[in-house]
């Protein structure tokens, strides 16, 4: 029995995606050229690697059902997307980017069998583990994903707002004690 599979991983990245597009939309696109230090990705820098990275899994693992990154050209592939995500967007069409390439990977995830996400990929010579399964390869972009989003919290944070998830905690919180407060009168 398998209590994690594909439609599960399409739900989790779906809802990691959806908190990053919150995040896109708070934060003012005036501040989208923001840097927390020179040598950093700007705001908008982020959203776009966030949003075209999932590219590199779905040639790996659906366009080319690769079963050895052995000879993979990691740096051509990562070439062409520094390009891509060098292109000048608006708010807008970062948000367009971030929702259409997050339900195209989502629907890659939600459409795959447990047989391919039980497949095992060589990784080349010196890389740590040497083999792993399609699913704990696939797992990578939510993972990414998340700790790119870290940071653009943070950023939030410096730029003077409160994370989305912040204030829905809050509001929990706030509503626990509020019941419990109640609860004690009765």
């Amino acid at each position: 029995m398998s209590c994690y599979g594909p439609k599960e991983m399409a739900a989790a990245f779906r809802t990691v995606r959806g908190n990053t597009i919150k995040i896109a939309e708070e934060i003012p696109e005036d501040t989208y050229t923001f840097r927390a230090s020179p040598e950093s990705r700007s705001v908008a820098e982020t959203l776009v690697h966030i949003a075209v990275m999932p590219r590199v899994p779905t040639m790996i693992h659906f366009q080319q059902h690769l079963s050895t990154l052995v000879g993979f050209d990691f740096f051509g592939t990562m070439g062409a997307l520094h390009a891509e995500m060098q292109k000048p967007r608006s708010k807008a069409e970062i948000l367009d980017l971030l929702r259409t390439e997050g339900e195209k990977f989502a629907g890659l995830l939600d459409g795959a069998s447990d047989e391919l996400l039980a497949e095992q990929v060589t990784y080349p010579e010196g890389m740590m583990p040497p083999v792993k399964s399609r699913f704990e390869m696939l797992l990578a972009p939510k993972e990414h994903e998340m700790h790119h989003r870290g940071q653009l919290m943070l950023i939030q944070r410096i730029i003077g707002q409160k994370p989305h998830l912040t204030r829905q905690m809050e509001e929990r919180i706030a509503s626990m004690q509020a019941a419990a407060a109640q609860m004690s009168k009765a």
